[in-house]
């Protein structure tokens, strides 16, 4: 038998206050200071400005090879400290068996701060 994949049902109205928008990477620094390995990333999200956060993703990616990258984000939770840093927003994924996050890009390049639907 498979996993079971069931889960709770929302609302329209629960999904539409989730704040899911387009940002692209500006700054990338490494975060010894994190209990799992991370970096400290830096989004600019157009008119809602540049937000930080702690990403975990350095099994699959560089840092060099984060900056320019536009990635989805959630913004409307609130600020969480994590170590020595507060973060700002929610980098989004997809959590692999082994636990290494693939970051939610979107399809096309949109405007900073562009809100997913």
């Amino acid at each position: 038998m498979g996993k079971d994949f069931s889960m709770e049902s929302i609302e329209w109205r629960e999904f539409a206050k989730v704040e899911l928008r387009a940002g692209t990477i500006v700054k990338v620094e490494a975060f010894p200071e994190a209990r799992k390995p991370a970096f400290k990333i830096w989004a600019d999200f157009g008119e809602l400005r540049i937000k930080k956060s702690s990403a975990q993703v350095t099994e699959l990616y560089q840092r060099d090879g984060l900056l320019g990258c536009q990635i989805i984000g959630v913004l409307n939770f609130p600020s969480k400290q994590i170590g020595t840093f507060m973060s700002e927003f929610l980098v989004t994924g997809f959590v692999l068996e082994q636990g290494e996050v693939v970051l939610a890009q979107r399809e096309r390049r949109v405007p900073n701060g562009c809100k997913l639907v």
